[in-house]
């Protein structure tokens, strides 16, 4: 069975596929091959957070309909961040990278994994994923807080 996934996608390094645009553009090429892209959002040009003393970084965010589990699916997108050049080991948190890949959403999951959590615990509060997500699939809800990606967005623009 198919479902749709979210997925966001970041990066603020160059890297032999070229800069953060060609980066991103690279990383939505690989996960096609997980199953059928039916969307990606522009891409937003955004202040780092958490470990400030970095790059600005560009983020996305794609829409995939896939037959992959999630734990399969996060693990693919692992797959192609390591295939990319990044590497996690060792590497500041929350610091620079070549991409990033997030599953953010996965139909209407809730699964709460040391490996992976759904819907992703943080994105209610990142304008850098509610902003592409919302261009994308604005009437999403959100399985947890029962209410949509436009909403989560709207209610980060009164409290910042």
């Amino acid at each position: 069975m198919r479902t749709l996934a979210a997925i966001a996608l970041g990066s603020n390094l160059e890297s032999r596929f070229g800069g953060r645009e060609a980066n991103l553009r690279e990383a939505v090429r690989r996960v096609k091959a997980l199953g059928e892209v039916r969307a990606v959002s522009s891409f937003y040009d955004t202040e780092p957070v958490g470990y400030l003393a970095q790059p600005r970084f560009l983020n996305a965010a794609l829409l995939l309909e896939t037959e992959l589990e999630p734990r399969a699916l996060m693990r693919e997108l692992l797959s192609i961040e390591r295939a990319m050049g990044r590497e996690r080991v060792g590497a500041v948190v929350k610091g620079p990278r070549v991409i990033d890949l997030d599953l953010l959403l996965y139909g209407d999951w809730v699964l709460w994994a040391e490996e992976l959590m759904l819907p992703h615990p943080a994105m209610q509060g990142r304008k850098f994923v509610l902003e592409p997500l919302a261009e994308i699939a604005p009437e999403w809800v959100h399985p947890v807080l029962g209410v949509t990606v436009r909403e989560l967005l709207a209610g980060l623009g009164r409290d910042s």
